[in-house]
């Protein structure tokens, strides 16, 4: 019993020490500058008759992909801080855990999406590599290919 309970304790000491420490955002989004300019911006664009004329402008292919006035907020809030920083000679920091890159279309980061596109036309093709070899009676079938989709 004792050498369980030490096990124990030493398991639990062990997944303490492997614990993350208390989360921080990236620099860009701490920055008081970037922080103020998106309550101003949430306030002034993303309600009420404001968020109506937001939703009147933006463009259809924006609305239909998932960008809110939110992000939109974020995105001309980044490059304002971004701007400031360059002006003062400091290192361009990275929000929400990911440098600032310029929106192509609603794709923030074009070559990541590039990227996970071959990625799943690679999958796709595999897929169908793998169900015109296998027959659908194997045992591992069905779970190859729900894990492929």
């Amino acid at each position: 019993a004792a050498g369980g309970a030490a096990r124990a304790a030493l398991l639990l000491l062990l997944g303490a020490a492997a614990a993350p420490g208390p989360a921080r955002g990236s620099q860009g989004d701490r920055e008081p500058l970037y922080r103020e300019c998106l309550s101003r911006c949430e306030r002034q664009n993303c309600s009420g008759a404001a968020l109506r004329h937001f939703r009147a402008r933006q463009p259809l292919y924006m609305g239909l992909t998932g960008w809110t006035c939110r992000d939109d907020c974020k995105y001309e809030c980044m490059w304002l801080t971004v701007r400031l920083y360059v002006q003062g000679g400091h290192k361009v920091p990275q929000f929400h855990g990911k440098w600032p890159f310029s929106r192509f279309l609603f794709f923030q980061e074009p070559a990541s999406a590039f990227a996970s596109f071959l990625n799943g036309l690679a999958s796709f093709v595999m897929l169908l590599r793998y169900k015109a070899a296998v027959p659908p009676a194997s045992p591992m079938y069905p779970t190859c290919v729900a894990f492929a989709w």
